[in-house]
């Protein structure tokens, strides 16, 4: 089941739920005082929130679970609980982001902000303008549910291996792309943070020459446009060439236009350019034509 149709399952059970828990509470206070039972609706909305906030997420967090495996559940406990603070008063929360894509950009996202046991907020800043820079007018709903997830203990052997199960190669090693652009958006590339990319890589299923190409495209080293194509430095010009053809290949925007997200394809693009950097650096280094 994709994760649209598990937020309209989640939303329209936790709906029915408090809406149930209204009319309970209503009618209570109805046979106490039939004089006020007008306006009984009104009074008694502060306690449907506190009523709704003992279950709302615990309710979505088991449904998210039975429909959505570990990203459902996560998900699922975090819509409940914003639906808590919605009855609360504490939060305003809009059109729900429905790509698959996206809710394990997000949950990813996450865990590796928590990777060095902190959330610092230089940091969360960094994030926030990566999201405002890539999704634009999405951006501010995932910023919200990013501010509930980084609150959840996130199992991502679980995660990751579910994301291996329902997005294909391509979309991952853009996922991957996505989350090394995340870690390393303050120009620093925290060992913590780079292991925990490591270990997400290796339950998605991503082979470690394809990493380690992601990876040198954001931590740069003397042998990095080497490693984007995926070749040693003593590798002939027409294996240079060779691997340069395969990597515009696996890389390629085309790869993952199925997501149908403008952002999506700008990131890929900005790798498909890493590519070509990388093979411009090694020619112009060797003088080949």
């Amino acid at each position: 089941m994709s994760k649209f149709l598990l937020i309209i399952l989640i939303g329209v059970v936790v709906y029915y739920f408090f809406k149930w828990s209204k009319s309970s509470g209503g009618s209570k206070n109805s046979s106490q005082s039939n004089a006020n039972n007008i306006n009984s609706t009104n009074t008694n909305q502060p306690n449907t929130g506190k009523q709704g906030g003992s279950y709302g997420k615990w309710l979505g967090g088991g449904l998210g679970w039975a429909f959505g495996g570990p990203i459902g559940g996560i998900l699922g406990f975090v819509f409940g609980k914003m639906y808590d603070d919605m009855s609360k008063g504490k939060f305003e929360y809009g059109q729900s982001p429905a790509s698959d894509f996206n809710m394990s950009l997000l949950v990813l996202s996450a865990a590796v902000m928590k990777a060095d046991g902190k959330i610092k907020r230089s940091e969360l800043d960094f994030v926030k303008q990566f999201f405002y820079t890539n999704f634009g007018d999405k951006a501010p709903q995932y910023v919200k549910l990013l501010g509930e997830l980084v609150k959840q203990d996130i199992d991502v052997a679980d995660v990751s291996i579910q994301i291996s199960r329902h997005l294909d190669y391509a979309t991952r090693l853009q996922l991957l792309h996505y989350l090394f652009g995340i870690a390393l958006a303050d120009g620093k590339a925290d060992k913590s943070e780079v292991d925990l990319i490591d270990r997400i890589a290796g339950y998605m299923g991503i082979t470690n020459s394809d990493f380690e190409s992601v990876k040198a495209m954001f931590v740069k080293d003397t042998d990095a446009a080497y490693k984007v194509l995926q070749i040693s430095r003593d590798a002939t010009d027409e294996e240079v060439k060779k691997a340069y053809r395969e990597m515009a290949k696996k890389y390629h925007p085309d790869r993952v236009a199925s997501l149908g997200d403008d952002a999506i394809r700008k990131a890929a693009e900005a790798k498909f350019q890493s590519v070509n950097e990388a093979y411009e650096n090694i020619k112009n280094e060797r003088g080949m034509s």
